[in-house]
């Protein structure tokens, strides 16, 4: 117990009860010591806000705004700890608040393409610095002293000379009037108390408790349940139906079709919806609206769409989309992928003459690698809530782009952008999937017509069966030798459908005199998107592996052959536009070689290794296995990352064990079907995902200690433990593996 200070202005005289009797209430902040361990159940304010990050109290307590989405990827407590760290406070006197979408105090307030630390990183340093320099001149203009001769230690001002220290809490008013300093000093690397220490996920503890955190878990006042009826197949449109029968039904309150995006509406880069018309079910209970669409289903009438060609701004440049008519088969992808394959393909890169040296070659090695369209299966289905007035439009939910949706909210609704208002809440899931919100249009158009607020649903079905899909890819890589078995030239040809998977300016190019890269692209009425490390899941695996195999030709150590390639990109590389550091690339293969002892033989274990730089970051995975009962058991993978200054270690660790994990589950399961335009896997008994039991047993991770800006971490560690995987099982069964899923 601790004594508390107490005068009269801290209670609260009450009289209204039935006893006679009366409450007191006082300040728990002012009146008893402050323990980090209570500060959860406590409440504070009033606050004073120093800029859009930063809200201190008058005891000190700081609230950080985390402004990106939380998608699992542990933004919501790395952010912040950036700020606290250049604010110079303790983290036990942080809690984290997420931002409300508001691009005029943020930039990039959304997650994707593994950047949110990277690109906010200056930014979030400067609001911390800031705060802290007004904090000092607040401090110098009532102690009347040189602000020189103050410092901060853990939210705290102190000046030495006159043995005078302070809480942040008693300048922050008067911070908060001081000009905003033109300049400040950032701390020095080796100064960070924060950054770089393992701090847990602020959300822990509600996460474990159950709370309400996701967008499925709202519930508002006289909300409405909505659901939707896509089309059955991709390539066919909405004719008619009749709902007579099914507004009968208990808890329907209406259905009607529903279009989502006007037929002369320039798409938004994240607009995409193949099944811009559709049919809205709205009732009062999930269970009831799902009851009438199983029923409605029936009565719908559909046919074959005609083709259509919309125009997408991408980013200030028009670009148009092309969706062909027809109801497409698996089996034809496959044989026009083949027959695209075999042509010329564009040409996007090439170095040398690598044509002459195809012609006069001893020996090629060609080999060619597939992969299938890929579902995101979050674990928490689509879903948002909306509520639109004639003042304000209402939105709350899981969403990775808010910024850019509130845009096409905008023109769809008729409502200007200061109207409308997006609430993120914790995404169940994402890593692509929910950057392309049509669902939240749909829910914006529904609750407009009704008058009531909404929440749609999608269920698992609807999710599988409308996109978004990583698209199906192929690609053929050739090397030349001579008869001393020499590389002498290198040509990749890739494409996909509907889009093409080739990065032409990333290793191994630079490394060769002679080198060729050459794509195509097969159009597709099925909605493709970003699927966790867009492009690079299926060319790391593809490369990867071919190196690997390459390497065996050659008659050399799988890292040697790597390093060899990489000695020369150091040395005298080739092309002005390579997009690696060969020397950082050398890094990590380096260190994998030493994590996982590569040089040194284990009885009874196959090692396969794989090496990948994408979205700044250089991941080098050695990943061992052993054959139980003719089955592949997963021992252990080795990672070595290079992604400079690690925020949150613990966090960054986490990222990377499940990047493996997804990323050998896709690999040896992920695969999507599709026959006359239908998805033959809508859920989870058809669809294959991994399971505890084919998971590593361990994840060992290291990282490249330097000083450099932090780069992604939420997608770079998933793409080369594919080809890990494959070059492993063929050390296993002496079978190579070209055609995803393995197993």
């Amino acid at each position: 117990m601790e004594k508390m200070n107490m005068n009269r202005r801290f209670f609260v005289k009450s009289t209204a009860m039935a006893s006679g009797g009366f409450i007191l209430g006082f300040n728990w902040l002012v009146s008893c010591k402050q323990d980090a361990k209570n500060l959860d159940d406590l409440a504070f304010g009033p606050f004073t806000e120093l800029n859009g990050y930063i809200k201190i109290d008058a005891n000190g307590h700081v609230t950080i705004m985390s402004p990106n989405p939380e998608g699992g990827q542990n933004v919501k407590t790395s952010m912040p700890m950036i700020v606290a760290d250049e604010l110079d406070v303790a983290w036990t006197q942080v809690t984290v608040e997420q931002a409300p979408l508001d691009t005029k105090l943020y930039q990039r307030q959304f997650i994707g393409g593994s950047q949110a630390i990277r690109q906010s990183w200056d930014t979030l340093r400067m609001a911390g610095a800031t705060a802290r320099q007004m904090i000092l001149l607040a401090a110098a203009n009532a102690w009347q002293v040189p602000v020189e001769e103050i410092t901060t230690s853990e939210g705290m001002v102190i000046h030495k000379s006159s043995n005078r220290t302070a809480s942040y809490g008693e300048f922050v008013e008067e911070a908060s009037k001081v000009a905003v300093p033109e300049e400040v000093k950032l701390k020095n690397v080796e100064d960070f108390t924060i950054i770089g220490s393992s701090q847990k996920n602020v959300e822990t503890k509600n996460i474990v408790m159950g709370k309400p955190l996701y967008g499925i878990d709202i519930h508002k006042e006289k909300m409405l349940i909505a659901m939707i009826i896509h089309p059955p197949a991709f390539g066919l449109k909405l004719v008619d139906f009749d709902a007579s029968e099914v507004l009968g039904m208990p808890g329907i309150k209406d259905i009607y079709p529903v279009k989502t995006y006007n037929d002369e509406y320039v798409w938004q880069y994240f607009d995409t919806c193949t099944f811009m018309d559709v049919v809205a079910i709205v009732g009062q209970s999930t269970w009831e609206v799902l009851q009438a669409k199983k029923k409605l289903e029936s009565v719908i009438k559909w046919e074959v769409a005609p083709e259509k060609t919309v125009v997408r701004d991408r980013f200030g440049t028009q670009q148009e989309l092309f969706f062909p008519s027809g109801l497409e088969n698996t089996t034809d992808h496959t044989d026009k992928m083949l027959k695209m394959s075999s042509k010329n393909g564009n040409l996007q890169r090439k170095d040398g003459n690598p044509e002459h040296y195809f012609k006069s070659a001893f020996k090629i090695v060609e080999k060619a690698y597939t992969a299938p369209f890929l579902a995101h299966n979050c674990m928490e289905p689509m879903n948002f809530f909306a509520h639109v007035t004639e003042d304000v439009a209402h939105f709350e939910g899981p969403l990775q782009k808010p910024e850019y949706t509130e845009k096409t909210l905008s023109d769809r609704l008729g409502i200007p952008l200061e109207k409308i208002d997006i609430k993120m809440t914790r995404l169940g899931g994402g890593y692509g999937r929910r950057s392309y919100a049509h669902w939240l249009v749909e829910a914006g158009i529904i609750s407009q017509r009704m008058k009531v607020p909404i929440k749609l649903i999608y269920s698992r079905e609807d999710d599988m069966s409308s996109g978004i899909y990583r698209p199906a890819y192929r690609a053929t890589y050739r090397a030349a030798l001579d008869d001393n078995n020499k590389l002498l030239a290198l040509h990749v040809n890739a494409g996909g459908i509907p889009e093409s998977p080739l990065y032409a300016d990333r290793f191994p190019a630079g490394t060769l005199d002679h080198y060729l890269a050459e794509d195509w692209e097969i159009s597709s009425n099925l909605t493709v998107g970003s699927f966790r490390a867009p492009r690079s899941n299926f060319m790391a695996s593809a490369e990867q592996s071919f190196l690997d195999e390459l390497a065996e030709k050659l008659g050399k150590d799988p890292i040697d052959f790597r390093l060899e390639l990489l000695q020369r990109a150091m040395e005298k590389p080739v092309g002005e536009n390579n997009d690696y550091e060969a020397e950082r690339y050398a890094g990590v293969l380096e260190l994998v070689r030493k994590m996982s002892g590569w040089d040194t033989q284990k009885q009874d274990v196959h090692r396969g290794v794989a090496a990948y730089f994408c979205h700044n970051t250089y991941v080098a995975q050695v990943l061992e296995l052993r054959m139980v009962d003719g089955q592949p058991k997963i021992e252990k993978v080795y990672c070595a990352v290079d992604c400079g200054i690690v925020v949150n270690p613990d966090a960054a660790i986490n990222l990377i064990e499940g990047a493996v994990v997804d990323g050998i589950g896709n690999a040896l399961f992920g695969n999507l079907t599709i026959r006359e335009g239908v998805l033959e896997q809508q859920n989870f008994d058809r669809y294959r995902m991994i399971r505890m039991l084919e998971a590593p047993k361990t994840v060992e991770v290291q990282f490249i200690e330097n000083n450099m800006h932090p780069t992604g971490l939420g997608e770079p560690a998933f793409p080369p433990v594919m080809a890990a995987l494959a070059n492993a099982l063929y050390k296993a069964t002496g079978k190579r593996y070209y055609e995803q899923p393995f197993g």
